[in-house]
């Protein structure tokens, strides 16, 4: 049983009456919801899928989400989660690397798939279902009414693959990250040590498509017998009436979520006492937002979470106390079984005060990406998982990190790093989002660019910004050029600067 849908079999036993999945008012207690992907995973089989198959998901978080995923894992299948919001060219791409032979549509995607006819085919094209009961197409609901409810015949073991996640593909094309049932069991271990345990209610807003969501809560709530209530998306009023109306006491969101949440002038007046646990993570959340989190919601624990898609995700993590008194940092220690390292580009371990890249080992890091096997090998190097993180690590063992390898400018023969800049330009009132980029510059290698989205109704001025920051950082890091502008980021939160880059450099080349 140690597998992720032998966890979900067993709770059906343990726990046959406990609430497992609240989706739009329709509760399934665990016996129920065991009941229904058996017989997800009884008409998948009915469509040729058997163990190894990749079975891809496009759609929003939904009940009929979680009962196609599971209903892979105890086929034994590998399930392949993708953006509801990619493009039809990524779309063409994620099903052509992962080989899928079945694809579950879920709303709103209709347009997406339609693209595609403006591709050449796919190699090995899978089958087209969508998840819930549509007119103008086939569906897999249509199927599961006619399957029985008893378990699959299908011998999986927790070595065998359960899942590919690409990652958010920052710097270009999304690579395939594949894990088996072992490494994402011992995620749930992960939370169990940070205090996540059976009873807890738990709230999912972030996309279950996203390793975060998916492995640190669905997965590992499932696994421990959670019960949880999923929305289709985010939208501030939303969550904090769901956080209220179902006693929530665990949820994770990215830090746009939160401080869109803190919009809300009665936020610290809701009755939200049975919320004791907050995950953030995914990107970075400026100090001054920290502070007014905990400021706002006293009695909820925060937890600062900082990993990545190939470590399941594991990395490392600050506790409540920590986030209060230290909100400038990334985190302090590692995440359950799992080492970290701040090393210099020969792989040396690096003294405290300097710059280096961060590299991390653990029970959960991926076997490696699909299909890639240059890209895994140097991407993990003798055990260890290279980041692409540049951090610094303090005498008081406080990591923070400073850029991506990527996005590190050297201007004038001197290194900038992208984070540092932008929580000093954050914390000005007329500041609603901000990234830092680069520029090619014939004198000094590069100059610095601030890309910033003002409040609504606000203007600022470039000489405005840096005499504003010129009071947290150097003035060979204050930005030389301003540009307005939405930031383009992920659905996990992280800013696409190679989109702002390439704009940018466009634009002088125009």
């Amino acid at each position: 049983m140690a597998t992720l849908g032998g966890q979900m079999t067993l709770n059906a036993h343990r726990h046959p009456d406990r609430t497992a999945l609240i989706f739009e008012g329709n509760e399934r207690t665990y016996q129920d919801l065991n009941s229904e992907i058996n017989r997800h995973a009884h008409a998948l089989s009915s469509l040729g899928v058997s163990k190894g198959d990749r079975v891809a998901v496009m759609s929003p978080n939904s009940d009929r989400y979680v009962l196609a995923m599971y209903a892979a894992y105890k086929l034994g299948a590998i399930f392949v989660p993708l953006n509801p919001r990619a493009t039809s060219r990524e779309l063409r791409y994620m099903l052509e690397d992962s080989g899928a032979s079945v694809a579950l549509l879920g709303p709103g995607v209709a347009d997406v798939v339609e693209g595609l006819r403006q591709f050449e085919p796919l190699t090995s094209a899978p089958q087209l279902l969508y998840l819930n009961e549509s007119e103008a197409a086939s569906s897999i609901a249509e199927i599961v009414r006619q399957m029985p409810d008893t378990e699959p015949d299908t011998d999986v073991s927790e070595e065998d693959d359960c899942i590919i996640l690409y990652t958010s593909g920052t710097t270009g094309l999304p690579k395939g990250a594949l894990f088996d049932h072992h490494r994402m069991l011992w995620v749930g271990h992960s939370m169990s040590s940070l205090g996540v345990n059976s009873f807890d209610r738990i709230l999912h807003v972030a996309p279950m498509y996203h390793c975060a969501e998916l492995a640190l809560l669905v997965l590992a709530g499932f696994s421990m017998g959670c019960t949880h209530v999923v929305l289709p998306a985010f939208e501030p009023n939303a969550v904090v009436d769901a956080l209220e109306q179902h006693r929530i006491s665990v949820f994770l969101g990215v830090p746009t979520m939160y401080q869109l949440m803190m919009t809300r002038p009665d936020l610290g007046e809701r009755e939200l006492s049975a919320w004791r646990l907050g995950f953030f993570g995914a990107a970075p959340m400026p100090p001054s937002a920290v502070a007014k989190l905990v400021a706002t919601l006293p009695g909820v624990g925060f937890f600062q979470l900082c990993g990545q898609t190939e470590g399941g995700p594991t990395g490392i993590y600050s506790t409540p106390e920590e986030v209060r008194a230290r909100p400038d940092a990334t985190g302090r220690w590692p995440l359950f079984n799992a080492e970290v390292r701040l090393v210099d580009p020969d792989g040396n371990d690096i003294a405290v005060g300097e710059t280096g890249e961060m590299i991390v080992r653990g029970e959960t890091l991926m076997k490696g990406y699909w299909n890639k096997p240059e890209a895994t090998a140097d991407t993990i190097r003798d055990g260890w998982l290279h980041s692409g993180d540049l951090a610094v690590r303090d005498a008081d063992g406080y990591i923070t990190i400073v850029d991506r390898t990527k996005d590190m400018i050297i201007t004038g023969g001197r290194n900038v790093y992208s984070v540092e800049v932008e929580n000093a330009l954050a914390g000005h009132p007329d500041v609603l989002d901000v990234a830092i980029v680069g520029r090619p510059d014939d004198t000094f290698g590069e100059t610095i660019v601030a890309v910033v989205t003002p409040v609504t109704g606000c203007d600022m001025t470039l000489a405005e910004l840096r005499e504003f920051a010129s009071e947290y950082v150097s003035d060979y890091k204050l930005p030389r050029d301003l540009v307005i502008r939405d930031i383009p980021r992920n659905p996990s939160g992280k800013i696409l600067k190679h989109v702002l880059r390439s704009e940018i450099r466009g634009a002088d080349r125009s």
